[in-house]
Order: C-alpha cells, then sequence, then structure tokens
C-alpha cells in the first residue's frame, strides 16, 4: 500500500497519528496485517498484481513481526499503492501492557478510479467474540490492477467487479421506478449457506413479444451462463394479469456472493436497470469451531475426496504473506480473498518484542534520486544488527552507510533508483523488523496524444505517441482491456526514443474501438473506426425463368473479391449437395443446380459477409402449357349439337404454373360471367358452356393457354344444326296478263343440314290469306306462278325445308301485279323541224288496260340503217318531243312506244324520212292583254313581265328604256326561243318609264312597247292653317303635298286632339277638297290639328299639324289659364330590402328576394358569382311592384355562391349581394346523371373538400 514520505522529526522520533473522534485522548491500539503475492505467483497464472518495481522473494523466512504504527493508511494521488514483499503489522499503545481494543484498516479504493480521492481508515465491526482482545485482518494488497484480473472464479461465479467486501455497508442510492419494471428487485441479506430470491416484475400490456432480461454482478458478468446448482433463474407469465416475473435464485449462498447485483431489461428501443446489494453474513459460531475445509473449493470433488485432510489454517498461519499464493495453488484455494478475510478476524497472540526499543516504519518513500535514512532503536545496544534488501544482506558501500548513534542503528541508502524499491529487515539475534521502500519516480507525461484512424479493412493502422521520457513504459489498451502483444498477436508494439507505436498490420471490423496509451503521469485515447470497404456490385444478380429440368445458373461478381457470402432461398440458409454447387472465385460467386425442379422455384438472395447489403433474384420454375384433345374422341375436333339444347365441353389440360385459359370464338372472348355463354378454367381441365344452343354459336372455338413457359393453342369447331333461315325476298323480273316469273337465292344459313327444296305461297295484297302454289318440294329457285287475275296487286313468298323442318317465310316479294301492255301510239306527224332538231308529236294509244300509261319512249334511226337510237333516256308524259344533236342535211326515221308496268307496246312509227333543214318564219310579238295598257305596282314589289314571240330561226331580241338601253344591274332580263322576260326583284319609282321590245329574225323586225308605272305613297300636305274659330267650329285650309308619289291624290284624312290628352281622333276620311269646317268642338277645349294626304297606295307616312291651337270658348267670356309645372318624378334605383344570406337544402326549391325603387322602371339583372344568368332553365326571375325574386330550382350544391341582383335605369345603378350554401350534396355521378357540366362539377368538388377542412 501506498505511503507518503516519511518526515523525520527533530527528536528522530515519528509523529503519532489522532483519530478525529478523540478529544485529546491517545487513540486505540491498531493491528494490521497485509499480505502481497510474490511475483512468481504472477508469472504462474495466479491473481496478478502490479508494483512499482520488480521485488524478488527474500531467501529466508521472515516470522510475522509486530511493529509499531503511528499514522493511518496514507493514500498517494488518490490510489492505494501496493505493499510488495512482505508483511506489515501496524501497532499503537499507550504503553506496552496496554489492551488492544479497536484495529484500523485501509478501505480498497473503487477498481477504476482515475481521479485523486482521500481515501481515510475505517473502523471494522468488533468481533463476535468479546474476549478476544486483538483482531486479525489478512487481505491482499489492492493496487491498480483491474478487479476482473484480481478477482477468482469458484465453482460457481466469482465476484466479478462487485462492491469491495469492506464496502457492503455502505448505503447504495437506488434509481427511481422505471418504466418497464413495475416491481424491482430490492437489496437483501443472507447467512452463509442460506437461500435468497430476487424477483423483477414487467408488464406486458403494451408489449407485443417477451422483453429481454439480463442479470449481471458488477459492472459486466453475465449471470447467465453461471446458471448451476447455486444459481438459477426463472421466467413465467401470468395470461390474467399481462406480467411478466423474472427470478433469480441464489442457493447456499457464500461469503464471495456478496456485492452490488444489476437487472436490465430491454424492448426494442426501450431500456430499464436497477441495481440492488447482496450481503452474506458469517454464520454465528465461534471462530474456533470454523470449518477450515469449507472454505476451500476443489474444481473436482473427487479429488477433494482423495485427498487426504490437511489443516491449511495452520499452514497459512505459519506461512509468510508472499507464500499465500503458492499455497492457495496447492491446495486448490479459489477464493483467497475470503480466506484472507476470515484469517483476520481470527485471534492471534502477538509476540512481545524486546530486542527493539523502536522499530522500523512499515513502509518509506523517497524520491528518485534521492537518500532515505531507516533508523531503529534497540533495546540493548550489544545486540549484532544486520541489514537485508529482499532477504541479501546489505554490505557497507558508498550507496550504503552504516551509522551509530546511542542505541540508534541508522542506515543511509544514497541516489536511489528504482532498483533500491525493495523490502528491507533489520536482525538484531533473534528478532527481526522489516520495512518497504517505495522511490517515487517522476510520472512519464503524453507529450504527443494518439489520433484518431478511419479505415477500412486489410489496411495498416499505425497509432504513433509521443512521451516526455525515453525508455518509459507504457500501456497500450482497447476499450480498457490490456492489448496483447504476444507473438501471435495482431499487435505489434515497438518503440523509438520518445515515440511509442501500435501496429495492426492487417485490420478487420474487430479491431473498431478505443484504444488508449496509459503513461505513469496521463492517458491518451482515440477511436479507430475499422469499416468494410464500400461494396461494389460488378454484376447483380438476374431474375430468371427456366424450364423444369433445365439447369440453374445464377452469377453475380462484387468487389472486394476476398468477401465470403451465403445464399439464401425463400429466406432458408442453402447448403451444397450433389446437385446444388455454390462456386466463389475471386469477385465472382456463382450457385449451380444441375436440373431444375418445381421446389427451387422462388427468391434467391445472396448476403456477403459483413454487409447489409444483399442481392436478390426471382427464379421462376415453368412448364409450357398444353391441350389434350386426343381424349375427347370427337371426329375432326367437331361436336355437333341440335339447337335449343345445353351444350358442357370439357378440355384436358397442363402447365406450370397454371396457365391462363381463354376461350374465343372469332375474335370476341368468352368470359367467365357470361349468362347464357361461359367458360370456366379448373387446376386440371377447362370447360365452355352454353345453356341453350343457337345457330349463331356454330363455329370454330380457339382455346389459347398461357403462362410464363410459352403458349399453346387448339380449336374445337361446334355444329349447331337448325332449321334453315328463310330465305330473301323473292324477286319477280317478268310480269304478264295472268302470270308471272320469280326468282330467289337460296338461305344464307342452311341450319347446319343441306336444302331439300322449297315451298312457294301467294296472296292477294289486300288479303292476309296465303295460298300454297305446289305441294311436291322444288329443287330450283325458279318458278312460274299462273292462273292470276290481271290488274289485281299479288305477292308471294318462299319457305325452304332440310332435314329438320320448315323454315319461317321469307319476307313477301315486292307487290306485283298482272297487267298486259298498251297498243301502240296514234297519229304521228312531224311538227317542227331545224338543221339540229326535228319535234314530233303524237296522240295516245287506243287501248290502255289495266296497267296504265307510264309515258312514252321515242326512237330514230338513220335511213338505210337499221340501228335505232333512244333519244330520251327518260319516259316522257308529253304527246310532243323534239329530238335534238342531229346533223344538218340528214334524213331519220322515228318511231314512237307506249311504255306501261306491263313493258313497252309496238311501236307507231313516220311512214316517210325526215330532212333535217331549219325553214325561215318571220318575227312575232305576241304581247299580253294586261301589258297593252299601263302596268302599275308599287314600290318594293316584284315586277316578273313575260312576253311571248314567234320566229325562226331563233329571233334577236333587244330592249331599251326611254330609247336608251337598260342597265343590267336594274333591270333583269332573260330571252328564250319563244319568250322574253324582264324582272324586277324590288321595284323602284326610277323602274317607271317606256320600255321598247325588238325582235329581229334576219331582216324581218317586230317592236312592241311596254308602259310600267311605279307608285307610292304621297307626302304630307305642304302647310295647314287655321283660317277661322267661332263658337264651336273650327275652319281649315291646307295645300296639296308637294309629292303625290306617282299617282293621283284621291283624298284627305283629318285629325283632332284635345291639348291635355294629345290623343287624335279621326274626324273626316277620304275628303277630296283642299279647305273645310270642323264641327262640334267642345267649348273650353284647345285643339290641334293635322291631316293625312292619300293616294291609290295609302296614306302618307307622315301627317301635317296646324302650329297653333284653337282654343274653343264661350261667347264674352275668357278665361285665364294658370301656368304650372308637372312634378318630377324620375329616381335612381334604390334597394328598401337588400338580399338576406340564405342556407337551402339540395333537391327543395329556394328563392331570393329584394325589393327596389326606381322611376322610370330599372332593369333587373341577376348574377352568380359575377356571371350574369341568362337563359338557365334552373333559374326563374320575377319582378312585381319593384319586389324582385330569384327562384332556384331543385338546387345542388354546385348552386351555392354569391348572387347579385342589381338594377338599372338611366338615371343610375344599384345593387345588393347574398351568399347561398346548399346543404346535402351529390356524388360525382349522380351531377354527371343530372347533366352537371365538368367544371362545374370540379369546381364543387374543390370547394367541398376546402370546407369540410375549414370545419
Amino acid at each position: 500500500m501506498p505511503e507518503p514520505t516519511k518526515k523525520d522529526e527533530p527528536n528522530g522520533q515519528p509523529e503519532e497519528s489522532v483519530a478525529p473522534e478523540s478529544s485529546g485522548a491517545p487513540p486505540p491500539p491498531e493491528i494490521s496485517l497485509e499480505v502481497s503475492p510474490p511475483p512468481e505467483a504472477v508469472a504462474e497464472g495466479k491473481e496478478p498484481v502490479e508494483t512499482d518495481g520488480k521485488k524478488p522473494e527474500s531467501t529466508e523466512p521472515v516470522p510475522v513481526q509486530a511493529v509499531v504504527a503511528q499514522e493511518p493508511c496514507p493514500a498517494v494521488n488518490g490510489s492505494i499503492q501496493p505493499q510488495p514483499g512482505g508483511v506489515g503489522v501496524k501497532e499503537q499503545a499507550e504503553s506496552a501492557n496496554s489492551t488492544l481494543k479497536e484495529e484500523g484498516t485501509c478501505s480498497p479504493p473503487p477498481p477504476d478510479d482515475a481521479k485523486p480521492a482521500a481515501t481515510t481508515s475505517s473502523p471494522t465491526p468488533q468481533p463476535e467474540d468479546a474476549s478476544s482482545t486483538k483482531k486479525l485482518s489478512v487481505e491482499l494488497p489492492n493496487d491498480s490492477v483491474p478487479v476482473p484480473a484480481m478477482g477468482r472464479k469458484d465453482s460457481v461465479w466469482s465476484l466479478g467487479e462487485g462492491q469491495a467486501p469492506d464496502e457492503l455497508d455502505k448505503p447504495v442510492d437506488n434509481p427511481p421506478l422505471s418504466t418497464l419494471l413495475i416491481e424491482r428487485p430490492l437489496s437483501g441479506a443472507v447467512t452463509v449457506g442460506g437461500d435468497i430470491t430476487f424477483v423483477a416484475k414487467v408488464e406486458a400490456k403494451d408489449l407485443l413479444r417477451k422483453p429481454t432480461i439480463k442479470w449481471f454482478k458488477g459492472k459486466w458478468m453475465d449471470l447467465a451462463s453461471k446458471t448451476g446448482k447455486h444459481l438459477q433463474l426463472k421466467e413465467t407469465f401470468d395470461r390474467l394479469t399481462k406480467v411478466h416475473t423474472f427470478e433469480m435464485h441464489i442457493i447456499k449462498a457464500k461469503d464471495n456472493y456478496a456485492g452490488n447485483y444489476r437487472c436490465e431489461v430491454n424492448y426494442k428501443d426501450k431500456f430499464d436497470s436497477c441495481s440492488f446489494d447482496l450481503e452474506v453474513k458469517e454464520a454465528e459460531t465461534g471462530s474456533q469451531n470454523i470449518d477450515i475445509r469449507s472454505a476451500f473449493k476443489r474444481r473436482e470433488h473427487k479429488q477433494q475426496d482423495d485427498t487426504p485432510e490437511v489443516d491449511v489454517w495452520e499452514i497459512l498461519k505459519n506461512a509468510r504473506p508472499d507464500q499465500y499464493e503458492k499455497i492457495a495453488f496447492m491446495y486448490g484455494i479459489t477464493d483467497l480473498r475470503g480466506l484472507l478475510k476470515r484469517l483476520k478476524k481470527m485471534p492471534k497472540e502477538e509476540k512481545k518484542l524486546e530486542a527493539f526499543a523502536k522499530k522500523l516504519d512499515p513502509a518509506y518513500q523517497v524520491d528518485k534520486g534521492g537518500k532515505i535514512r531507516l533508523v531503529v532503536d534497540l533495546a540493548d545496544p550489544t545486540i549484532e544488527l544486520k541489514w537485508y534488501k529482499n532477504g541479501q544482506e546489505i554490505r557497507p558501500s558508498p550507496k550504503y552507510i552504516f551509522e551509530h548513534k546511542g542505541t540508534q542503528r541508522i542506515m543511509v541508502i544514497n541516489n536511489c533508483s528504482a532498483n533500491d524499491d525493495a523490502a528491507y529487515s533489520v536482525v538484531a539475534g533473534d528478532e527481526k523488523c522489516s520495512t518497504e521502500l517505495f522511490v517515487k519516480e517522476l510520472p512519464v507525461k503524453i507529450v504527443k496524444g494518439i489520433e484518431p484512424v478511419k479505415t477500412t479493412v486489410n489496411e495498416r493502422i499505425e497509432l504513433e505517441c509521443e512521451v516526455s521520457e525515453e525508455g518509459a513504459q507504457v500501456k497500450w489498451l482497447k476499450n480498457g482491456v490490456e492489448v496483447p502483444t504476444g507473438v501471435r498477436s495482431r499487435y505489434r508494439v515497438k518503440c523509438e526514443g520518445t515515440k511509442h507505436f501500435l501496429v495492426i498490420d492487417d485490420a478487420s471490423r474487430d479491431d473498431t474501438g478505443t484504444y488508449s496509451i496509459m503513461a505513469s503521469g496521463g492517458t491518451s485515447e482515440a477511436h479507430i473506426q475499422v469499416d468494410l470497404k464500400p461494396l461494389k456490385v460488378y454484376q447483380d444478380l438476374q431474375d430468371m425463368t427456366v424450364l423444369l429440368g433445365q439447369p440453374i445458373k445464377l452469377h453475380c461478381e462484387i468487389y472486394p473479391g476476398n468477401v465470403p457470402g451465403r445464399w439464401y432461398r425463400n429466406g432458408q440458409l442453402i447448403q451444397p449437395s450433389d446437385r446444388l454447387n455454390i462456386i466463389h472465385r475471386n469477385k465472382v460467386h456463382r450457385l449451380e443446380i444441375a436440373a431444375s425442379s418445381l421446389h427451387d422455384a422462388g427468391d434467391y438472395t445472396f448476403v456477403p459477409e459483413g454487409y447489409s447489403q444483399s442481392l436478390s433474384a426471382k427464379i421462376h420454375i415453368i412448364d409450357p402449357p398444353r391441350v389434350l384433345l386426343d381424349s375427347l374422341n370427337f371426329p375432326d375436333n367437331t361436336v355437333t349439337v341440335v339447337a335449343g339444347n345445353k351444350l358442357r365441353l370439357e378440355i384436358p389440360i397442363s402447365g406450370e404454373p397454371a396457365p391462363r385459359v381463354v376461350w374465343m370464338k372469332g375474335e370476341r372472348v368468352i368470359l367467365e360471367s357470361g349468362h347464357r355463354v361461359h367458360a370456366e378454367t379448373y387446376s386440371d381441365h377447362t370447360s365452355l358452356t352454353i345453356e341453350v344452343t343457337e345457330r349463331e354459336d356454330t363455329g370454330n372455338y380457339k382455346i389459347v393457354l398461357q403462362n410464363e413457359a410459352g403458349e399453346a393453342t387448339a380449336s374445337v369447331k361446334i355444329k349447331v344444326v337448325d332449321i334453315p333461315d328463310p330465305p330473301e325476298a323473292p324477286l319477280v323480273p317478268v310480269v304478264g296478263g295472268d302470270w308471272c316469273s320469280m326468282t330467289w337465292e337460296p338461305p344464307k344459313y342452311d341450319g347446319g343440314s343441306p336444302i331439300l327444296g322449297y315451298y312457294i305461297e301467294r296472296k292477294k295484297k289486300q288479303s292476309s290469306r296465303w295460298m300454297r302454289l305446289n305441294f311436291d318440294l322444288i329443287k330450283e329457285t325458279t318458278f312460274e306462278p299462273k292462273k292470276m287475275i290481271e290488274g289485281v296487286p299479288y305477292e308471294v313468298r318462299i319457305f325452304a325445308v332440310n332435314a329438320i323442318g320448315v323454315s319461317k317465310p321469307s319476307e313477301p316479294s315486292k307487290a306485283f301485279t298482272p297487267l298486259a301492255v298498251t297498243s301502240e301510239p296514234t297519229m304521228l306527224v312531224v311538227d317542227d323541224v331545224t338543221d339540229t332538231t326535228v319535234t314530233v308529236k303524237w296522240r295516245p294509244p287506243e287501248t290502255i288496260g289495266a296497267a296504265g300509261l307510264d309515258g312514252y319512249l321515242v326512237e330514230y334511226c338513220v335511213e338505210g340503217t337499221n340501228d335505232w337510237v333512244i333519244s330520251n333516256k327518260e319516259l316522257t308524259e308529253k304527246t310532243r318531243y323534239t329530238i335534238t344533236g342531229l346533223s344538218p342535211g340528214c334524213k331519220i326515221l322515228v318511231r314512237v312506244k307506249a311504255v306501261n308496268a306491263a313493258g313497252a307496246s309496238a311501236p307507231r312509227t313516220l311512214q316517210h324520212a325526215i330532212l333535217v333543214k331549219e325553214v325561215v318564219e318571220p318575227p312575232k310579238i305576241r304581247v299580253p292583254r294586261h301589258l297593252k295598257q299601263t302596268y302599275t305596282r308599287k314600290v318594293g314589289e316584284t315586277v316578273n313581265l313575260v312576253v311571248p314571240f314567234m320566229g325562226k330561226p331563233r329571233p334577236k331580241v333587244t330592249w331599251l328604256k326611254d330609247g336608251n338601253p337598260i342597265e343590267p344591274s336594274q333591270v333583269s332580263i332573260r330571252n328564250t326561243d319563244c319568250d322574253s322576260i324582264i324582272f324586277i326583284r324590288k321595284a323602284e319609282r326610277s323602274h317607271s318609264g317606256k320600255y321598247d321590245m325588238t325582235v329581229q329574225v334576219e331582216n324581218h323586225v317586230d317592236t312592241a312597247i311596254l308602259d310600267i308605272q311605279i307608285v307610292d305613297l304621297p307626302g304630307p300636305p305642304q302647310c295647314v292653317n287655321i283660317e277661322d274659330v267661332w263658337g264651336g267650329n273650327v275652319a281649315l285650309v291646307w295645300t296639296p303635298p308637294k309629292d303625290n308619289g306617282n299617282a293621283p291624290i284621291t283624298g284627305y284624312t283629318i285629325q283632332k286632339a284635345d291639348k291635355k290628352t294629345m290623343e287624335w281622333f279621326t274626324c273626316i276620311e277620304h275628303y277630296h277638297r283642299n279647305c273645310i269646317t270642323i264641327t262640334e268642338l267642345v267649348v273650353g277645349n284647345e285643339y290641334f290639328f293635322r291631316i293625312f294626304s292619300e293616294n291609290m297606295c295609302g296614306l302618307s307616312e307622315t301627317a301635317t299639324q296646324t302650329k297653333k291651337s284653337a282654343l274653343i270658348v264661350k261667347e264674352g267670356l275668357q278665361m285665364k289659364t294658370q301656368e304650372y309645372n308637372d312634378h318630377d318624378f324620375k329616381e335612381a334605383p334604390k334597394f328598401t330590402q337588400p338580399l338576406i344570406n340564405t342556407f337551402a337544402v339540395a333537391g327543395y326549391n329556394t328563392t331570393l328576394n329584394c325589393s327596389v325603387r326606381a322611376n322610370p322602371r330599372p332593369k333587373v339583372i341577376w348574377m352568380k358569382n359575377k356571371i350574369t344568368i341568362i337563359d338557365d332553365p334552373r333559374y326563374r326571375m320575377f319582378s312585381s311592384q319593384g319586389v324582385c325574386t330569384l327562384e332556384i330550382r331543385k338546387p345542388s350544391p354546385y348552386d351555392g355562391g354569391m348572387y347579385t341582383c342589381k338594377a338599372i335605369n338611366e338615371l343610375g345603378e344599384a345593387q345588393v349581394d347574398c351568399k347561398l350554401e346548399v346543404k346535402g350534396g351529390f356524388t360525382f355521378y349522380e351531377l354527371m346523371q343530372r347533366g352537371v357540366p365538368l367544371h362545374l362539377i370540379d369546381k364543387y368538388m374543390t370547394e367541398s373538400k376546402v370546407v369540410e377542412q375549414e370545419k
């Protein structure tokens, strides 16, 4: 144990220490026995105890001697230094004969405490045996060695990093109640050999699975690996209360089981822990009855039984402390610390010292290079002294100087070095006194610390540190554990002067951690992060589709190439086998399967070792589909069924995966959800079902099978046999007087059976009774019905017959009537001949018949040939026809045929040929009778005059108006071979005048004059004056109008009006003179008069009014009228009742009302969202007595919005607004059904979402 530097008093005696609780009284005597194992114990693999210097084992036995100690156990730099090589016993007493009452021991410091902390002596408990006058405590020295290196394992578990035995009585602060633990294990005490149970409970109401619990002793000793007959862990779960109970049972507790324990609970990201203490108490028996052998544990019970019993206590009592480890190893003692602790408590008779009056102090300390004086005081100065260093006698030399001062014997050690750090003893006769000298070296400081390193695997790592002194001893640690530096270690340590290096040649991920270097004057640490090299995928796994039985080869290429990996299929690890081979060559990883099977399909994953990234691919095992039609046994794969029956056709299929089956008829796909025709698919077959077969079901049905392996198709022909379709309506190309000829086509569908023949029926059109014409089947498709009545319409129809039956009847033919042709036309003569045309005329046939007469056909041929040419492509109903396009000078023959429904009659031919040559005829104008007088029309009417004329060849026609040519833009003239037409679309007065018409043929001329007069309404009279007023009479005079409208004035219309009302009343009509007297006027009234002119077109559009009024007064009286101004009632629009915000229910009519005042009456406009409502059937607008109403019929939510009523007149405008909200919305489908435009639906949906979010 470290001691402070010894200070010499002036009289050469050490200073005595006084306990703090003593009040001036001297402290009680104290005896402490401390044992340190020799270095050989460390070399043999025992618990290592580090010291500051190497001390060889003494060659001669040294008995335990008591030396009076006057100072408590000191602490240097906060840690207890070891006391190597011997046993120090401290005793302090008031006199030689005083009785020992108490003892004090130094408390060991915490194992990992690196900070300076003061350590004081703490009293040990009183022994149970009150008769004992002294106590011995045997302890191993506690130095800076980590606790795991100091503890020893017994058959169950070691102390680990638990609390030191001397600190068990210290109170431990328990943590607050945790979040997972609802019941924490509590600290407890048990006697040696007793049982104790610790219980922890976790509530599982909010947990999806069982939490993980761990029990620890000390900081990191996991007790799960220590279970056995002395330790049992138990877990239970109560399903009613949802509570997990965890128990730790300690059976037959031992002394070294005492310490601090910890319970940790983990669940996902939650963590909770609790610490508790276990105190193991000694059994209440005397020390003399203790069975020494019960303290020892042999690892094998058989050996313990064979070994003879030895009193180890006596051996330990008589042995030196440096031999304790050797004795413990020899006799299989594993709990040496507990053994020494109990050895302390055993009483020991102290041997009275007689040779020394004052012995050496237990320990001395001196700085390196300093000088130290070791002094003893002899009771008998004549006794010979010998000094020993580590058991070797010391001879006088310049380094060791011996001095004598009375009874004092002094040894001076000069220039102390690390070699002087040893155990010293002095022997006087049979007595021996020992001490320890500690040479304090200057602390070695870290000049340049190590730096953090971040690298990847397989790289070289070199940590460099520089200290303040060359050759200094340093220690490399990783995560607080010393780094092994042996021959086979991965770590190499080298030193170059003051620089120290830690080298890792081939780094791995396990090298990640916190590395530190420890020197006596400080430490330096840094973090090394070794990451995997970035994984690069040069070639990823590819999804594969493999036919059944074909090989499978999965291939990937990654970097780095030396990274192994594992293959998984559907999450299960794949192991190589005879059919499955796994290959890894450099960067390439391959998985090969010789022949694929169905269970080889799945998700394959390759996981590189140490990487979270994985490569995946899917393998599909497929088998091409097949249609097994051979099992049907149908000839030519044809199935025949009678129409109306049910058909179910099942066809076997195969394929892996199960193929998708599609039935098709032509381009139409047959669905499984069909009503009458539907398809069904099962694992091994597919079926086609037709509930009621129809003829349309006949045809080729295609079966398409598809899966990943391919596609297969097959065809099945279904033949539905039925009666044939009815033939199409028959045709009647030829009709006679009592017969006809009919033809028809066979039916398009023969019912799947050949047509055997046909039946023919006939009926009159007005009748509904059909009559069959044949009783034997007709094989042909033509027939001639006979014995029909001429002129009566008939219809015919056809029946087709096959082996199944008779078809439905065909549609009736078009109605036909048996008719005969007419006789030939009569009286065919030539009517006109020109250079290129010949006009003939004739009379109708004498006999026409029931078929009537449809028209005539005119044919001609050149004389001398028989090639008759049809002149009219279409029949003409007229009995006169002009043949055009003839060559001048040729001779032609002409014939005419009469045509009716029965055909053309015999022709009527001219007897002589006609020479095509024109004959000159003088012109002659034939003026109509109504044009021989003046032709009068009103302005704006249409003028259309036709003037016929004669002449050959075609005459030349010219028109003049008043001797000038007619303007084509004003008057349209159209000339033909026989007349001339003058046309005026809208007549004007300028069109009036004389029109001259001239018709000229060569030198022959004829003329005619047409007088056209266009009339219009007249103008008003020029001036109307009141000539005289007397009594109830007024005399008026006026002048005729300036414009008479191009027609004579036929009369005048006179009207009067009272000045008050200005309502006009007619006094007289059709008045012919220019002056008049109006009578029977009311006295007191004042009158105005006006006059209209009148001609053949009517009254003038305006009238001429008298400028002055005529006042009818009573004779002799004159009344003065008072002038006044009328009140102006005009007012700009103003709303007296505004619109009010309204809520409406969707689907129910609603109205918006307001009232407005204005004069003149305003125009009211309704708007929605500032858009005028115009011609919308959903809105109706009313306005009555200033009340404006807008009715919205069955509103929907999109009708909501801001509505505005606006009133406008010539004095201004005003408007009011309100908000309408419609509750009870519609779905998108309902709005579409109502015909709402899409943009309004979108707007409504958006507004609805906003309103819901606001709510």
